[in-house]
């Protein structure tokens, strides 16, 4: 719901900092792997319930996973990095759950489960669309400079990154974060899917509607 406008915010920003990195020569896959290696970090320190430790590597992701994007833009967007990049990033989104329920398994599992399965959803309705949109090549006016169609509802990447924050700073009320999170993943979920659903039926053309009435009995 709000990265058309995070997007415009982060965009000068982004293009300065692009600039010199492209001068050192440093790959738009490579700032991907090295933001994924801070999530990794960072679902390490909240395991061990380090929580301000592990706020820093997700802020750390976060700004890598907007670098590699400018970057990519800069030197040539790549299908394979466009792949790697969403790839690694719903793997990142899953850690940092996972990594709260191991904190404290008995108080966070079953609500750590049910964010995980409701990304589930967001996930699933995003890719299974952006598949499809891209054979039907279908444009998204909104967000032109994304490798995939980005079809967007309520728990986009910039409430789930505040989500992700408020997590690391208020650890012990997990389960009601993640609980009300997740219901608005799957308000998302089923937003895309009917939004999806009669944006790929209405783009279809399929060869029965065009045969003449006529042709009917060959």
């Amino acid at each position: 719901m709000l990265d058309r406008y995070t997007i415009k915010m982060v965009r000068k920003p982004l293009e300065l900092m692009t600039t010199k990195i492209n001068q050192m020569n440093i790959k738009a896959d490579s700032i991907t792997l090295m933001g994924f290696a801070l999530g990794v970090f960072a679902f390490i320190a909240i395991a061990f319930q380090w929580y301000g430790l592990g706020l820093l590597f997700i802020l750390g992701n976060r700004i890598f996973d907007g670098l590699d994007g400018a970057v990519a833009r800069l030197q040539g967007i790549s299908d394979a990095g466009g792949f790697l990049d969403i790839t690694l990033d719903f793997i990142f989104y899953s850690l940092i759950p996972f990594a709260f329920v191991l904190a404290l398994p008995q108080e966070n599992a079953v609500a750590g489960a049910f964010l995980i399965f409701s990304f589930i959803g967001t996930g699933s309705s995003f890719l299974a669309f952006a598949t499809l949109a891209s054979k039907r090549k279908i444009e998204n006016p909104v967000y032109r400079s994304k490798s995939l169609y980005y079809i967007g509802g309520l728990a986009e990447g910039t409430e789930t990154i505040a989500f992700l924050v408020l997590l690391c700073l208020l650890p012990h009320y997990f389960s009601e974060l993640a609980i009300g999170f997740s219901l608005l993943c799957w308000i998302t979920t089923f937003s895309r899917i009917w939004a999806g659903y009669h944006t790929l039926k209405n783009a279809q053309q399929t060869p029965e509607n065009t045969v003449p009435k006529n042709n009917e009995s060959l």
